[in-house]
């Protein structure tokens, strides 16, 4: 039989409003590939079972996680590649990962999304207040929340090994999009 490449799993991670969303939607049609993400996840879940609150929102939350790494475990279980988006956290998260990577070899990619922390807060706060926004994220109730962790504008990367490609995403019109790509095909061809 002959030996197949590892599969690639490119894990957009990085604090909320980083455009960590539509970076991944972006690649996932270009790349021609599965695109597991947190909010489709979590506001398909909301639309079947509803929403309400801020602890309603937290709970979905925790099943959306535990959906979230089933789906990336199957894509795994079958050999595929794969994009997978959501904030991570290395303390809440990395014990998951590693678990996947002991189970199934994969080429990790990860692709953490900064931003300077004020504009990250501020796109934050008008997304919060938008009307495209899913109602159940109820993100209105926890600014003041999530304030601190904002303004850091990162957070930790994942420990998977592999490529850490850090994005600057603050300004997306000059973001190098292109070097994004170069450096995907090179991991790829590994």
């Amino acid at each position: 039989m002959e030996e197949r490449p590892l599969p690639l799993v490119i894990v957009v991670n990085g604090l909320p409003a980083t455009g960590k969303t539509t970076l991944a939607r972006r690649l996932a049609d270009d790349l021609h590939l599965p695109l597991l993400a947190k909010d489709a996840v979590k506001e398909t879940l909301f639309e079947a079972l509803g929403w309400s609150d801020r602890a309603w929102s937290r709970r979905l939350g925790t099943a959306t996680m535990a959906l979230l790494f089933l789906l990336l475990e199957e894509q795994l279980r079958a050999g595929q590649p794969c994009i997978v988006e959501c904030n991570f956290y290395p303390d809440r998260d990395g014990e998951r990962f590693r678990a996947l990577q002991q189970a199934y070899a994969f080429t990790p990619f990860q692709i953490l999304c900064v931003a300077d922390g004020p504009t990250l807060y501020e796109r934050y706060c008008q997304r919060a207040g938008s009307a495209d926004r899913h109602p159940g994220h109820v993100e209105t109730h926890n600014l003041d929340e999530h304030r601190e962790l904002l303004l850091r504008g990162r957070i930790e990367p994942l420990p998977l090994g592999g490529t850490l490609y850090e994005l600057d995403t603050t300004d997306f019109a000059i973001m190098d999009y292109p070097a994004l790509m170069s450096a995907l095909s090179a991991a790829a061809s590994r």
